[in-house]
């Protein structure tokens, strides 16, 4: 029979090891299996040991080195015949899309937020010693430029004296300072006054009440607002409160700040590529691919395009030099080839779709990027 085949290696998937079902899923297979058709388990009964253990570990490893190799190879020297087979069915060879992507994407922005000292900017803020805007004016009201002994700041000054500018921006400063400490005074009153202006008045006004109540009077959480300032509890107060405290944070912390948003670009990355696929099906729409189809080749592009910004940011951090604009341009020709390849099209089409699809690409990477720090600043 063959249950007394023996085979004296000691491999989890020599035949005195396999059985007649699946471990994982119950699957009914034979002793010629060595993977589950279902689920793609081993067909193995053996006891699993340390070497066994290891063995699988580290050709796990080789088997996603080895596609990593393949795909960095295609991407690199074959433009748009990576994402032809892929789409075509030979996709063993290659890792997936989305995957990559992202690592490539999480990758880069960690090596930019790590190079880039955001923190400096934190201490800047801080630092005692940063003139404020007050400093600028004297005990008397004057305006005070001349902060230390450059020539440049006394003939700024004197410019300033002789345009007769400096009772101007006292008299405007005295204004602010002003209606200031009246809605401190009144901060309840104040903030209700806006409640029945037009949607843009009444933001921006309870911005303002709230921004001081923070700046003056060190207001922290929602709670308080609501209890010590008789504040009606809704979303719209719940926002713009929000809004303040994470704007007020901002301007103390700039660097944490850029780190958190940078953090978030890789995501950002998938938020407008999804959309620009649609454009790209639009441009292409007579053609036989699909949408996933198109998503694909952007994904492989936009690889491609993170590979070029890491080794440039490793030539650039090396040999200190701004190679950003060369890899920029190698990518350019790179997309216009990947794309007459891919959609098979002649040179003067495939030039049209080239400028449409990149003006719509910067116009959707613009749009997820404000969306994206305007979305940071309200939640930081």
């Amino acid at each position: 029979m063959a249950n007394k085949l023996i085979s004296f290696s000691k491999k989890r998937d020599q035949l005195k090891y396999r059985g007649t079902s699946c471990r994982n899923c119950g699957r009914q297979l034979d002793l010629s299996d060595k993977f589950c058709p279902n689920c793609s388990q081993a067909n193995s009964t053996k006891k699993l040991t340390l070497r066994d253990f290891f063995d699988e570990f580290f050709a796990n490893i080789i088997s996603y080195d080895s596609k990593l190799l393949k795909t960095l190879s295609a991407l690199l020297w074959r433009p748009g015949k990576i994402t032809k087979d892929y789409v075509n069915g030979k996709r063993v060879s290659y890792t997936n899309p989305f995957r990559f992507l992202l690592s490539l994407a999480i990758i880069y922005f960690l090596a930019i937020s790590f190079n880039s000292d955001f923190s400096k900017l934190d201490e800047i803020v801080q630092d005692k010693d940063t003139p404020s805007f007050s400093s600028f004016f004297g005990d008397n009201g004057t305006l005070n430029l001349d902060l230390g002994d450059h020539e440049e700041q006394k003939e700024l000054s004197n410019v300033i004296d002789s345009l007769k500018l400096s009772e101007e921006i006292q008299k405007i400063s005295n204004q602010i300072k002003t209606k200031d400490s009246i809605t401190l005074s009144h901060p309840t009153e104040s903030f209700n006054a806006f409640a029945d202006s037009t949607f843009g008045a009444r933001i921006s006004g309870k911005y303002k009440v709230i921004s001081l109540l923070i700046n003056k009077q060190g207001l922290k959480s929602y709670g308080t607002l609501l209890d010590k300032y008789s504040i009606e509890d809704t979303n719209e107060n719940k926002i713009v409160f929000n809004s303040a405290r994470s704007v007020n944070k901002f301007s103390k912390q700039p660097g944490s700040f850029l780190n958190d948003l940078i953090s978030k670009l890789p995501f950002a990355t998938f938020f407008f590529l999804p959309l620009f696929a649609i454009f790209i099906w639009l441009a292409y729409i007579r053609k036989k691919y699909t949408y996933t189809d198109h998503l694909i080749f952007s994904f492989h592009n936009q690889s491609l395009l993170f590979i070029l910004l890491i080794i440039s940011f490793l030539v650039d951090s090396v040999f200190k030099v701004d190679s950003g604009w060369i890899f920029i341009s190698i990518f350019s020709i790179y997309l216009f080839r990947a794309m007459r390849i891919f959609y098979g099209q002649g040179t003067l089409k495939t030039i049209v779709k080239y400028l449409f699809l990149n003006t719509i690409f910067f116009i959707l990477a613009g749009i997820s990027g404000i969306l994206l720090f305007t979305g940071s600043l309200i939640t930081y």
